[in-house]
């Protein structure tokens, strides 16, 4: 096996009526990961939190055969402008329940019982890979660290995201 990764190209979306390029602290720390790990960063946006303004951002990602994997950063709290999960997960081909199964039990080893309120998902959509981390800096640093990352490296054993890529829109 190579220990050469293969690079992925991915999107960053941060949901935020609050954020601007300059004190978005999450997409960034998600840009300087994915880049430090030897993926192309396709494009980074700040969208307001308003569900047909995140279906329209993340389904032109969906339809460009340039991205492999979107990330989402915001919105996937409790109050009623959290509202991520329902504007992506009806554009979901396939919902990847692990996603979150997995970033609330690795969050929890962090803080707790306060994971409860995350509505962490993933899914998949016309081949691209979604994700949909809370907007703190550190669940981002946790999702991509201990479950994107290790995903979308072609070394990870027994099995990755990455050896799928070719497959996923088999008929």
């Amino acid at each position: 096996m190579s220990d050469k990764i293969t690079p992925i190209k991915i999107t960053i979306l941060t949901v935020s009526d609050s954020r601007t390029e300059a004190d978005d602290t999450s997409g960034d720390a998600l840009v300087e990961r994915l880049t430090a790990a030897g993926h192309t960063l396709v494009e980074k946006n700040i969208c307001s939190d308003d569900k047909y303004k995140i279906r329209e951002v993340v389904s032109r990602w969906i339809a460009d055969k340039n991205v492999d994997v979107i990330i989402s950063t915001g919105g996937t709290g409790l109050t009623g402008r959290d509202i991520t999960p329902e504007a992506v997960q009806p554009l979901f081909d396939k919902e990847i329940d692990g996603v979150g199964e997995l970033f609330r039990w690795v969050s929890y080893q962090e803080i707790g019982t306060s994971t409860i309120a995350s509505r962490c998902i993933g899914g998949l959509a016309n081949g691209t890979f979604i994700f949909c981390l809370p907007g703190s800096t550190g669940a981002c640093r946790t999702g991509w660290d201990k479950i994107i990352a290790p995903q979308l490296d072609s070394n990870t054993t027994p099995c990755n995201i990455v050896a799928l890529m070719p497959r996923l829109l088999e008929k």
